[in-house]
């Protein structure tokens, strides 16, 4: 029998130590204002932060840092994924705020090396898991980014056939019922495609990444796979564009995470996923508005979960992991509207991010061993370069 995915919090493996202090949620934040100059400034320290503590090998983050409540994983393959998902994030960020100091361009250098080299041995850990999908999805995403950055064709082509590999292999880790989780988790029955429960924001999060693969660097996509998992995604749509956690929940849709408090963070990333596929008549410009003020206006159910050590333990069943996810989705999502809405909305997305940096650059959301800086700080960064370009 099927565990329910939404309880993660129970699959957790339990460690000593503790490696931050979580914050006080009723302290009130200093409000930074969204100026250019605020902004500019933010981006630096963000990414001096990765250049700083990037690992020596190229990459970042690693399995350190354990706490009382630790995210089940299992050795060693849960942390190569970690790693990979947590550095392509990174690599994203620093490669989209387009800094060309020395010491920025030797960081990406070390960390193409590191892509090169791991990406391609990414493998799911054992039958319990597909954290491997992240890998997949994120490190296509800094191999797109590093296409376009390349001028020698004959290292394009290279990134490009290194992108369709991720491809191929995340392929691979397709559920069976269409689009792709990161659990599963059976008693008494393994299978060679993972016969898990595809989540909603697993599957948006690989489509986006292949999409923009697709579009950037021309890799071609499978249109069976692409259709499973847009058939999934919509499944587990509901009538107000809030979508289910999960496949198992479409018998129980208005249980706390999956209503629309619950899944402002996720139908950023579906509603975006839907329509850069197939223009999907029903998300239309009307809907991504909808959500694009819903997020800013009620983000405060997300960020009650931020930087709280157990997942789901918020209003909502909301994790913190939910909150920079949302925050960067919901420019994939914002890019859909007209230029005038891009601006507004990214005026108000971007003193939220500029609010929530910590002293030391970096932004993050929950203590995931030691890869929660990085891939916080990758996705904030990501998030305000596009808020720079859209306020121009």
């Amino acid at each position: 029998m099927i565990r329910p995915l939404v309880i993660s919090a129970l699959l957790l493996a339990c460690a000593r130590g503790q490696d931050e202090t979580p914050r006080d949620p009723v302290k009130e934040l200093v409000p930074v204002p969204a100026t250019a100059e605020n902004i500019e400034t933010a981006i630096r320290r963000g990414v001096d932060f990765l250049v700083a503590n990037q690992n020596p090998n190229g990459s970042w983050g690693g399995p350190t840092l354990t706490k009382d409540l630790n995210i089940y994983a299992p050795l060693p393959g849960a942390h190569h994924a970690f790693r990979a998902g947590a550095s392509g994030l990174a690599m994203s960020g620093l490669l989209d705020c387009h800094d060309t100091r020395p010491e920025v361009k030797a960081a990406l250098d070390k960390a193409a090396a590191w892509t090169r080299e791991n990406l391609p041995k990414l493998r799911r850990a054992d039958q319990t898991t597909t954290y491997n999908v992240w890998g997949h999805a994120y490190g296509l995403r800094a191999m797109t980014r590093f296409w376009e950055h390349e001028t020698d064709p004959v290292k394009k082509a290279e990134w490009q056939k290194l992108g369709q590999e991720q491809i191929e292999l995340v392929g691979r880790s397709e559920d069976v019922n269409g689009g792709w989780g990161y659990l599963d988790m059976h008693d008494d029955l393994t299978t060679k495609k993972p016969s898990g429960v595809p989540t909603s924001f697993t599957t948006a999060t690989v489509l986006l990444s292949m999409a923009e693969a697709r579009d950037t660097m021309g890799v071609k996509l499978d249109d069976k796979l692409v259709e499973h998992a847009l058939v999934s995604l919509r499944r587990q749509r509901t009538p107000d564009f809030s979508y289910l956690y999960s496949l198992s929940f479409v018998y129980r849709p208005r249980v706390p995470i999956n209503r629309p408090a619950g899944s402002l963070a996720r139908s950023q990333a579906c509603n975006a996923a839907l329509r850069a596929f197939d223009g999907d008549k029903l998300v239309t410009n009307a809907v991504l508005d909808t959500w694009a003020e819903r997020f800013l206006d009620r983000q405060g159910f997300l960020d009650h979960g931020r930087e709280r050590p157990v997942p789901h333990e918020a209003q909502f069943q909301i994790a913190g992991y939910f909150y920079y996810y949302g925050i960067y989705y919901f420019t994939e999502s914002a890019k859909h509207l007209p230029k005038d809405k891009q601006a507004a909305y990214a005026k108000r997305l971007a003193a939220l991010i500029l609010t929530r940096q910590q002293k030391d650059g970096s932004w993050w959301d929950y203590p995931l061993y030691n890869y929660h800086k990085p891939y916080g700080t990758g996705y904030a960064l990501m998030a305000l370069a596009w808020c720079r370009e859209a306020m121009k």
